[in-house]
């Protein structure tokens, strides 16, 4: 494991993960090496799916095909997206999927910063690129949610934590 993932895998746990309690039901998207789902696992959360495009998730499949997926609307206490958001645009779907006042967990490059990123990847301080970065996106406001926490780590990562807001459908459609 480069180092830079090992340091920012430590700081996700305390900032994230260790935060949750035990009884939220939790969807990873973009599961990848299984790494979160594991750490969870291990400390008891028992209602923990794992969810990607490929491998061995717990379920295999695109958050984009809502209507090919095992869930239903508003099933989830806390969905987690590390590393996600920068390759597809996906808070329409995790409002859908979150309970009402429910958690998004995410992280991301910074946008102006990705070039760093990948330059740390290049010379194997960070893990290579899944797929490019097509959608990197500032995460300090996301419509349809409230930001609770939002901090910067070392001017080329974003990590937030966020509460879905609770509308009218009507509103949703304008909001989202």
């Amino acid at each position: 494991m480069p180092i830079l993932s090992d340091i920012a895998r430590t700081k996700k746990i305390f900032f994230f993960l260790d935060k949750i309690k035990k009884t939220d039901k939790i969807l990873e998207i973009g599961a990848g090496s299984g790494w979160a789902g594991e750490y969870l696992k291990s400390n008891n959360y028992n209602s923990y799916i794992g969810m990607d495009i490929e491998g061995t998730a717990d379920v295999i499949g695109d958050i984009k095909n809502i209507p090919s997926l095992p869930f239903n609307p508003g099933q989830f206490d806390i969905i987690i997206a590390f590393e996600v958001i920068e390759h597809v645009d996906l808070i329409k779907e995790c409002h859908y999927f979150l309970k009402p006042e429910g958690l998004l967990l995410l992280t991301t490059p910074l946008p102006q910063m990705d070039w760093l990123c990948f330059l740390f990847e290049q010379i194997g301080l960070n893990q290579k690129r899944t797929s490019p970065h097509s959608n990197l996106t500032n995460i300090k406001k996301l419509p349809g949610f409230s930001t609770i926490k939002y901090e910067l780590v070392v001017l080329i990562g974003q990590l937030g934590i966020y509460n879905k807001e609770v509308y009218s459908k009507d509103d949703i459609t304008k909001k989202i």
